[in-house]
């Protein structure tokens, strides 16, 4: 079980205390990420992540800042999505105090000099260019763009090579004040703890935490009246590809029912696509689908690395499926199988700390709300073979389609005619 605490300031706690372990992790959750930023910076999110780990007051360079919780064995990183960054580490419970002191100093008293700016500028351009150099990462980032174009949501996470060059310190420290506040903050602590002690410790170490007012986020714009698709040229020994369509976000009521259509077609397996697609047919070594959610948008994407020369019939393969669980319901017993497949994969994620600490802090950070386990069984246990249909039937429409194909493919107007069902 969880606990919520709301400060004077805004700043959210959740502690979720958990029996046999001797971990704890300590997650902070701050609302920015890429779909708060502008063009012009574009990718700041992501680089300001970097620099929380270049120095402190306290900590006045990297080795200092990043030796002492390796001196104790701890787990730590950080990561930068759309909505949110997150800052995390998990420890033995005994070095509770310590891993607190370094989180909350790195949140709150990063220096980010000029000087350490500079150089993790040619970090950054690196990661860039890693991600240009896998296919199977950099489609994804196709299908953004493809879905919402030049909006942030349309935009890549780690930011443009020719903008991340630009930025200097005053706009980190802009973004930073407009967003780094304790009304957009949420410090999830799950593991070996007592709750209230934990809480008192928090308050003494985010006590300066900024409270200036935030800035909103853009709203996306969704709109699509007919199949789009891009191809990116590349030389690649596979094509790799996204298809799929625009779903349901966070506050949609059915979307666990798109959790459901995602594993029956390709979230496990014995799914039908990894059936028809990998095992009868070898066109392809990895294949999935994945239902995606957040506050303000949501899709059902299938992605896949497929060999070149059969790419046509791969996506036919696909459309198909989707074409057929639009038209007939699934099986009660192909439905239970999902539905049993999501709760045990939950509940299985869930056994360690640092799970846990992301499984209430998300919820708390992107919903304003947490649900229980049980909760949402219970919701996914309500969905009926109609459901399904339903909403198959909704978001499988032909107007809805979208494919983000790279791979070395000159000729792009034989997969247009290939997008309709």
């Amino acid at each position: 079980m969880y606990k919520k605490t709301i400060l004077k300031n805004g700043l959210r706690i959740i502690t979720a205390p958990m029996k046999n372990t001797e971990a704890v992790t300590v997650l902070v959750l701050v609302g920015a990420g890429s779909k708060y930023e502008t063009k012009k910076i574009n990718g700041i999110s992501h680089f300001l992540e970097h620099m929380f780990f270049k120095g402190t007051k306290k900590r006045p360079d990297k080795i200092a800042t990043i030796e002492p919780l390796d001196r104790i064995g701890g787990i730590y990183n950080a990561f930068t999505g759309e909505e949110c960054t997150g800052y995390y580490a998990k420890v033995n419970s005994k070095h509770l105090d310590i891993v607190l002191d370094w989180v909350s100093d790195i949140y709150l008293n990063s220096k980010l000099e000029e000087k350490e700016i500079e150089k993790e500028k040619r970090v950054i351009v690196e990661e860039i260019n890693m991600n240009l150099d896998s296919p199977m990462d950099y489609v994804h980032d196709l299908w953004q763009k493809l879905l919402y174009g030049n909006q942030p949501a349309g935009w890549l996470i780690l930011g443009e090579k020719e903008i991340i060059l630009k930025l200097k310190r005053k706009d980190f420290l802009n973004y930073q004040k407009n967003h780094y506040s304790a009304k957009n903050t949420v410090i999830c602590l799950a593991g070996n703890i007592n709750p209230e002690f934990s809480i008192k410790k928090i308050k003494k170490y985010f006590k300066t935490i900024n409270t200036s007012p935030l800035k909103e986020k853009l709203k996306v714009i969704e709109k699509q009246d007919q199949p789009k698709f891009l191809v990116h040229f590349k030389k690649t020994d596979q094509t790799h590809l996204c298809l799929g369509a625009r779903g349901y976000n966070f506050f949609h009521p059915q979307k666990y029912v798109q959790d459901i259509l995602a594993v029956i077609l390709g979230g496990m397996m014995s799914s039908r696509l990894w059936i028809s697609v990998r095992e009868e047919k070898g066109l392809a070594y990895y294949i999935s689908t994945a239902s995606d959610n957040t506050t303000d948008t949501g899709c059902l994407v299938t992605c896949a690395g497929i060999n070149t020369k059969r790419t046509e019939e791969a996506i036919g393969i696909v459309l198909k499926e989707y074409k057929k669980i639009s038209e007939k319901k699934v099986s009660e017993t192909e439905l239970q199988k999902a539905k049993d497949n999501i709760k045990g994969k939950m509940a299985l994620g869930l056994e360690s700390s640092n799970s846990q600490a992301s499984f209430y802090g998300t919820q708390e950070l992107l919903e304003n709300k947490i649900l229980l386990p049980k909760k949402i069984y219970a919701k996914i246990d309500k969905i009926t073979s109609n459901d399904v249909l339903m909403a198959a039937k909704d978001i499988f429409q032909p107007k809805n389609l979208n494919l983000a194909l790279l791979g070395p493919h000159k000729d792009d107007k034989i997969f247009k005619k290939l997008l309709i069902l």
